[in-house]
């Protein structure tokens, strides 16, 4: 299994154990306020996400991945990178994010594992061109991206006004 780090954090590929903390995350209504406000209600839901991660991982070599703190192994949400296919009038697309557990917010983390998978995506992966995206209103998520180098080229319909944030790979 896959294991990456950044300076506070470790990214580990999802499993299939790991769906109760995806509940967790995902069936706050917190979390959920720029995400068309549809939190999880159901386990299901959660084991679900997690196989469709892991099936992106099979497919794509990529996918979302699940993110602690080194300093105390607490599950604080996802990062990372994601292949996206047909949004926004783009046929492939790779698009880094992140979610995580309000209790984390502010507190540099988002920005932190943003940072480390741009440079991942460019450095290992050869990607020319990574985007992000968040609701228009979300500005500390919109903030955190373009702490990364992201810049906002664009805003389209996604549940609501979505800003579009790239980055160009400075080696091709």
């Amino acid at each position: 299994m896959k294991r990456l780090e950044s300076e506070r954090l470790y990214y580990r590929e999802f499993q299939l154990k790991d769906a109760l903390l995806i509940f967790e995350l995902d069936s706050n209504p917190l979390v959920h306020r720029y995400l068309g406000n549809k939190p999880y209600t159901q386990m299901s839901q959660a084991q679900d996400y997690v196989a469709f991660v892991m099936q992106q991982y099979e497919q794509n070599g990529v996918g979302r991945m699940a993110t602690f703190l080194k300093e105390t192994d607490e599950f604080i949400g996802w990062a990372g990178l994601k292949l996206v296919e047909n949004l926004n009038g783009r046929d492939r697309f790779y698009d880094v994010g992140y979610r995580l557990l309000p209790q984390f917010w502010g507190k540099g983390y988002a920005t932190e594992s943003a940072k480390f998978f741009v440079d991942y995506g460019f450095t290992v992966l050869n990607i020319p061109v990574i985007i992000g995206m968040a609701d228009s209103a979300n500005t500390a998520s919109r903030r955190a991206l373009e702490k990364t180098g992201l810049v906002q080229t664009e805003t389209f319909d996604y549940d609501g006004e979505t800003v579009w944030l790239e980055i160009t790979n400075p080696a091709i």
